[in-house]
């Protein structure tokens, strides 16, 4: 059995007091790869700020390694579980190295600098996500695929048990997608712990080892990839026909939608949007 490693007991969760899930409850256990799935707007960033303390719970419980969240200093935390947030923007001329070494601040005093064995961390995890050459390099002048290689190298130098990531893959192109979730189930391998918000789900089936499947304002599925992404789990989530099949050649579990049956009106705006419909034509 998995060592229990964060707990969530008839979690609500939102902002501004607006609640957006109901009743969550959950464990995860050590070593495992877990993708949080979901349509647009269901509540699986919020779910994974509240699990990392950024947003409070408006009831209920989390705890990570034992502890109650709200019990832990933000030092603590840090120390715990680190967090990339979506998009990942930085604002400031930042090179590489600079975001990079930020991932140390947890185990440096305010007046600090960073040690030799702070560096020598940062370049190692540089090199294993591949920006050793970026050093460098300002974060805004970098591709969307550098910059969240370099973010993730942050989030490897803070050397955490546990890995929150908030859509580390998306707008990256198939091999930086890829790349990015088999970092984490080497991660994991080595004995990491991972929640991820994916939108990815084919890639979500290959290196997840659970999902969560997040809709309707609740927690709608839990288990083996297999068990949660099914047509009817998905149909219901997704609000559209949605099919899983497997690659014949690859044996991967692949997700599509099918076309709405009725595509009466939609055609009909289409003509609209074509002018092919003789309404909202512009004249010369």
């Amino acid at each position: 059995m998995l060592e229990e490693i964060i707990r969530v007991e008839k979690l609500y969760a939102g902002y501004h007091g607006k609640v957006i899930l109901e009743d969550v409850s959950f464990s995860v256990g050590a070593g495992e790869i877990i993708g949080l799935i979901g349509p647009n707007g269901a509540g699986k960033s919020t779910l994974l700020k509240t699990l990392r303390g950024i947003l409070p719970p408006l009831a209920g419980q989390v705890t990570l390694m034992g502890l109650p969240i709200q019990l832990l200093s933000p030092r603590d935390f840090a120390q715990r579980a680190s967090y990339l947030r979506q998009g990942g923007e930085i604002a400031f001329d930042y090179t590489a190295l600079d975001v990079v070494l930020a991932g140390r601040y947890p185990y440096l005093s305010w007046w600090q600098q960073e040690k030799e064995a702070d560096r020598a961390i940062a370049a190692a995890c540089m090199a294993y996500t591949g920006v050793s050459e970026l050093a460098d390099k300002p974060l805004h002048a970098m591709s969307g695929g550098q910059r969240q290689r370099v973010l993730l190298a942050k989030v490897l130098a803070q050397q955490t048990p546990v890995l929150f990531l908030d859509e580390p893959a998306t707008g990256l192109d198939v091999i930086y997608q890829e790349e990015i979730f088999r970092f984490c189930r080497e991660l994991c391998s080595a004995g990491k712990t991972v929640l991820l918000v994916a939108h990815e789900l084919s890639l979500a089936a290959r290196f997840c080892s659970r999902l969560l499947l997040i809709g309707g304002g609740g927690l709608l599925a839990d288990g083996r990839p297999q068990d949660v992404l099914t047509d009817a789990l998905l149909t219901h989530a997704y609000g559209a026909p949605v099919r899983v099949t497997e690659n014949p050649l690859t044996h991967h579990m692949e997700v599509y939608t099918e076309a709405d049956e009725n595509r009466t009106e939609k055609e009909a705006l289409l003509r609209v949007i074509l002018g092919t419909s003789g309404e909202g034509r512009t004249t010369q």
